[in-house]
């Protein structure tokens, strides 16, 4: 047969290679062997003297007196600890020979949002995302978490480009507040541009220049070469991102899945990603959100069935369905199931009428002029002709569906026809507050769905395994999720996709990764953290504030008002006392009487001297007073002294 021919031929050519690398061995070993013979005698040597001053040491040792040994067990132990601090950089000493990248993470590692991270280049620096995150229940007051920019601003002259992955507010909800530093062009999404220029509005910035992405199409951005690559997540218009230089290639996933069944059609371009792969990439920043969960993530068109079903099954209900505002294509099936089941629909929130707002602009919205009614004719129709959606399906205190749940929106009231679908999943750290408005909506007689009405915009398992096939990075480190979620990606890593372990980095915000074609290790570290947001201000209030604001909170306050005749000295009128937090009402009036009694005593003495310092005079009447308050109600309030004169 014509293919046992080319076989045979090839294992002759193969022979003939074999005999003549054999013949060249042999006409070269006396001398190599010479060569080999005198290395491993020195070898040899080389360890008969190490093994001679291993032994010295230890009679050295056994001869030392007990605490030069407690000293030397000492200095074995640090330097064992040193060694394990360092496990993770292996190699402190190592110097890269020419330029390299450095990878600074921000934010989004060991935590859920607040994603951005800097990547640096010969002087130059391009920032991927700046986004936010909720704020924690023992942050009081505070609207938001964003990262701290103290590095990018310090070196705000070095910064090129700020490139955008999606419009998911963890990813694009600090932006504002960087570009009021840091006025560089934007890179992203046509949608993803379009939800912040409603946000630049919001805060009053403007002047920023916009760039609209597409797939494949790559830009040179100072000394990088930058390519943005279709993926699947929640959101329209979402990217991974390539970034080469010379000195290497980082491709950073960002969120997201692999939907075969994607609502706009567009799926994620793997054939893109392979070949990217196939050029070389030197580290892979990949997503880890949902590293727990074994398999695919649902596509999204999966939702819009269950949805489907819902409505079908509730025809003569009023119905409420709760999203992020974002999900545009979570809006866009519930806009789709309205007009199939002649529902208008009505919208509450802010956030939601900005976001559909923009998707509209944009056209990445779909539906009949006359499908949307004003909230305040929903009334007119009957239950079975009306769809309300609107935002709040993470119990957000200020969202339209707590306000809806707790009677505080005027214009909409639940009632015992209403049907409310949560069509999200509960952000860590926000399920308790989804449970007070589901039970709030429970209480208004309303039926309740929030459990499989989602499908996630994260990858799991088997998608993970596949970004790492397709990628072959020579290097990796996990991005966007808890620490758990970082180890477990990094043992899948190395478990499953048989990484070296010395190629893997689990990186801290504010770390610096330092890695060429070859090389990797961690460098300094710089300033990262958060910074909070109250309001318009936003900075440390951790630091003063929120410290005082947690102290009103669990312990209340105390004001006492004393009124002085400036000439006299003498009381204008008997002290009034003011509580708020930390008396019960049954015992209120003892306790402003003891209070006064103290005030009394203690300002008399002081008006009895000589030299009157009414300052040094409100810290010796808060001493009694707060340990009255903490004898009689177990609790230290803040103790707020005014002195007024007349």
């Amino acid at each position: 047969m014509p293919g046992e021919k080319v076989t045979l031929v090839v294992s002759e050519v193969e022979n003939k290679k074999e005999n003549v690398r054999r013949t060249k061995e042999k006409t070269s070993y006396p001398k190599e062997r010479r060569e080999e013979e005198r290395i491993a005698q020195k070898r040899v040597k080389e360890n008969l003297r190490d093994n001679m001053r291993d032994n010295k040491e230890k009679t050295e040792r056994k001869r030392m007196p007990r605490e030069n040994m407690a000293r030397e067990r000492k200095n074995v132990k640090e330097a064992s600890l040193s060694k394990s601090k360092n496990a993770k950089n292996p190699d402190l000493k190592f110097e890269f020979k020419k330029p390299n990248l450095k990878i600074i993470p921000l934010g989004g590692l060991d935590e859920i949002g607040k994603n951005i991270t800097a990547v640096e280049y010969e002087g130059e620096i391009l920032v991927i995302d700046c986004g936010m995150s909720f704020p924690t229940l023992d942050m009081p007051g505070i609207d938001s978490v964003i990262p701290d920019l103290t590095y990018l601003k310090e070196n705000k002259d070095r910064v090129k480009a700020l490139l955008i992955t999606h419009g998911h507010e963890d990813h694009i909800g600090a932006v504002p507040f960087f570009l009021k530093d840091i006025n560089v062009p934007i890179f992203a999404g046509k949608l993803t541009l379009a939800l912040l220029e409603n946000k630049l509005k919001e805060h009053g910035v403007s002047n920023v220049k916009m760039n609209v992405v597409a797939s494949r199409r790559i830009s040179k951005i100072g000394k990088f070469e930058v390519e943005f690559v279709d993926v699947n997540h929640s959101i329209p218009d979402a990217y991974a991102i390539r970034i080469s230089t010379p000195a290497g290639t980082l491709f950073h996933t960002g969120d997201f899945k692999i939907d075969f069944a994607p609502i706009d059609g567009r799926m994620i371009d793997l054939s893109r990603i392979a070949e990217i792969g196939n050029q070389g990439v030197d580290l892979l920043l990949c997503e880890s959100t949902n590293v727990e969960y074994e398999g695919y993530t649902l596509s999204e068109s999966t939702v819009g069935e269950k949805l489907d079903a819902i409505f079908d099954e509730n025809r003569t209900r009023r119905m409420f369905v709760a999203t992020f505002s974002s999900n545009i294509y979570r809006v866009q099936q519930v806009l789709s199931l309205a007009e199939k089941y002649g529902r208008k629909v009505a919208l509450i929130g802010r956030s939601m009428l900005k976001n559909l707002e923009a998707a509209i602009k944009v056209e990445k919205l779909s539906f009949p002029k006359s499908l949307f009614v004003d909230i305040e004719k929903v009334n007119k129709y009957e239950d079975n002709e009306i769809l309300i959606l609107c935002t709040g399906s993470q119990g957000e205190s200020n969202a339209a569906l707590s306000r809806l749940a707790s009677g505080d929106y005027n214009k909409v009231e639940i009632g015992s026809n209403d049907i409310v679908i949560f069509s999200s999943s509960p952000i860590p750290g926000n399920e308790s507050n989804i449970n007070k408005v589901i039970n709030n909506l429970y209480k208004k007689g309303a039926i309740v769905i929030h459990e499989n009405v989602h499908a996630s915009g994260h990858a799991c398992i088997e998608e993970l395994k596949t970004m790492h096939s397709l990628v072959k990075p020579k290097f990796f480190t996990p991005v966007h999720g808890e620490y758990r979620h970082l180890k477990k990606h990094a043992i899948l890593a190395e478990n499953t996709m048989h990484m070296p372990k010395e190629n893997i980095l689990i990186a801290d915000i504010g770390d610096t990764i330092l890695f060429d074609r070859n090389n990797i290790k961690f460098g300094d570290k710089v300033q990262a953290g958060e910074t909070l947001v109250d309001g318009f201000g936003f900075g440390d209030v951790s630091s003063s504030v929120l410290k005082e604001r947690k102290l009103l909170a669990e312990e209340g306050l105390v004001a006492v008002v004393i009124g002085i005749y400036k000439e006299t000295n003498q009381f204008v009128t008997s002290p009034i006392v003011i509580t708020r937090g930390c008396v019960y009402d049954d015992e209120e009036e003892e306790i402003e009487a003891e209070t006064k009694k103290i005030i009394i005593e203690e300002l008399t003495k002081v008006m009895n001297t000589k030299k009157i310092d009414w300052e040094e005079a409100k810290q010796i009447i808060r001493r009694p007073i707060r340990n009255l308050f903490l004898k009689r109600t177990k609790r230290q309030p803040i103790i707020l002294p005014v002195i007024f004169f007349i």
